[in-house]
């Protein structure tokens, strides 16, 4: 017998595998786990024991809650979402495919776990909509607060001058409506109807406090309103501004035309344009006749020549309105007519005025025109003669103490001749006052001045020439006279007072030098 010195020989054990063998390909393990890290927690990874690829899932998941939490109007960046999109797909995939020969650690069975992944799905989902809820939570108060900053620049606004605050009604109104316009169904949209409310009454607020001209403007801008803002938020609003900018127009017109101003034309013809049927239109023409009135009254008051200044201008001005007038055409025109009938007359009260107040050169002027117009309504007479006592009394103040009568005579003889080549016009006021002319005396000649200085000297003494004159009947008195070159000549006019006493005959002569000169 033989054998093994040693004993009987041990039997051969294999090495053991370095990992386990590959499970059989199965497609429905494969889905489970690509299901699985479709949830975004890598919990297909885990159960295939890959627990760098879920560590990698985990932190794409954390790094998109820190980007999308707190929830805010801005959402979550569409880069973040489109990269996590990415990463959730390349982790389902790759799963798959390491899962499609590999066993799961739990559970054992692959429908259970696909079954569990699909069920998993709902985390996401769920996640999503309650992401969703406070995205759109968020949108609705950033709104809210977007209307909440347009409704204090509005308060804000309305305690400045409408000028200065134009820009900021103008900000607050696009806010309005593009939360009217673009986020309709939003619960700020749906405040605007209430807001637009006080917006109105925040601009408007001058006319509530009766300052009509200040109203103006902002009562305009908001007729324009209605050209941004949708006609459903407004509703009456629309309307609102137009009685009172028509009523405003017509206050301030009208304080405008009691006061003397310059801008009441532009007012009524603005509320004539713009209003033609309103009740205030109805009231221009009346109150610009009242106006009218007033002034033909003042003409007889204090002021003469400051009526009569008015009485012109309302005519230019009421002219230019009726042009634009409408209904009122005819019934302002009327008045312009009246106006300036009422001014061209009321210049004999003025002219008046200007004299006894010591103005002779201004009262010439004015009683002149008045002759000149043609109007009625005052002394023609007796305006020509002030006409001549102001052109007197331009040379001698004394001769205009007292405003000339229209009287004339008198019984004493006066007679003015003229010892000058030129034609001299002679005026005089006193007692009585007149003017004529008399001729150049053919052969005379003027004098020179040193003959005027000799001893002596007195023209009018030859008694072989016939000297132009004329003769007068004048009342005991002063009579002033005033010889003024008639036509071209550049003589100076020349004056002399006369005092007339019964019992005696005057002659005042008239003659020349360098300048004219007078004596009797």
């Amino acid at each position: 017998m033989s054998g093994h010195p040693y004993g009987p020989s041990p039997a051969f054990v294999p090495p053991m595998p370095s990992a386990p063998p590959p499970a059989p390909p199965d497609g429905v393990r494969a889905a489970a786990v690509a299901v699985l890290n479709l949830s975004g927690l890598g919990l297909g990874y885990a159960l295939v024991r890959r627990r760098l690829p879920m560590a990698l899932c985990w932190a794409a998941t954390a790094v998109l809650l820190f980007v999308a939490l707190p929830a805010d109007a801005d959402g979550v960046p569409g880069a973040a979402l489109a990269g996590y999109a990415v990463v959730l797909l390349l982790a389902a995939v790759h799963g798959a495919a390491v899962a499609l020969r590999t066993r799961l650690t739990w559970p054992g069975r692959a429908p259970l776990a696909l079954l569990l992944g699909v069920l998993l799905l709902a985390v996401p989902a769920g996640g999503a909509l309650s992401y969703g809820d406070a995205h759109e939570e968020a949108v609705q108060q950033a709104l809210l607060d977007r209307l909440e900053r347009a409704d204090r620049l509005v308060a804000e606004a309305g305690r400045q001058p409408f000028a200065t605050a134009r820009s900021d009604y103008r900000d607050a109104l696009e806010v309005y409506r593009d939360l009217a316009v673009h986020h309709a169904g939003s619960r700020a949209a749906g405040r605007v109807p209430d807001r637009m409310r006080t917006y109105y009454a925040t601009v408007g607020a001058a006319y509530g406090h009766r300052q009509y001209c200040d109203a103006i403007e902002p009562l305009k801008y908001l007729r324009t309103v209605p050209d941004t803002m949708p006609g459903k938020d407004l509703g009456t609003l629309t309307r609102w501004p137009d009685d009172r900018l028509a009523t405003s127009l017509y206050q301030c017109g009208s304080a405008a035309l009691d006061a003397g101003g310059d801008d009441w034309p532009a007012r009524f013809g603005d509320l004539l344009g713009t209003f033609p049927r309103s009740a205030p239109a109805a009231e221009v023409a009346p109150a610009v006749d009242a106006r009218v009135k007033s002034a033909e009254k003042a003409v007889h008051g204090g002021d003469p020549c400051g009526a009569v200044a008015r009485l012109r201008d309302l005519s230019g001005s009421i002219g230019d309105l009726s042009r634009q007038a409408g209904d009122a055409k005819d019934e302002l025109a009327g008045s312009a007519d009246r106006a300036g009938r009422s001014g061209d007359a009321g210049q004999y009260a003025c002219g008046v005025a200007q004299y006894e107040d010591g103005d002779f050169e201004a009262a010439q002027k004015t009683i002149e025109s008045y002759l000149s117009s043609g109007a009625h309504g005052g002394d023609r007479a007796r305006a020509r003669k002030i006409v001549i006592a102001a052109e007197v009394a331009q040379a001698l103040p004394a001769a205009g103490k007292k405003l000339p009568t229209t009287a004339s005579g008198g019984s004493i003889t006066v007679t003015v001749e003229n010892d000058s080549p030129h034609d001299v016009t002679v005026l005089y006021t006193g007692p009585v006052t007149g003017s004529f002319t008399l001729k150049g005396c053919g052969g005379c000649r003027s004098y020179a001045l040193v003959d005027t200085l000799r001893p002596g000297f007195k023209p009018c003494s030859s008694g072989s020439r016939n000297y132009p004159h004329r003769t007068l009947s004048l009342p005991v008195g002063t009579t002033y006279f005033l010889h003024k070159p008639h036509g071209d000549s550049t003589a100076t006019p020349a004056s002399d007072t006369a005092r007339i006493r019964p019992g005696y005959i005057y002659t005042e002569c008239a003659y020349t030098t360098q300048t004219l000169g007078s004596g009797y």
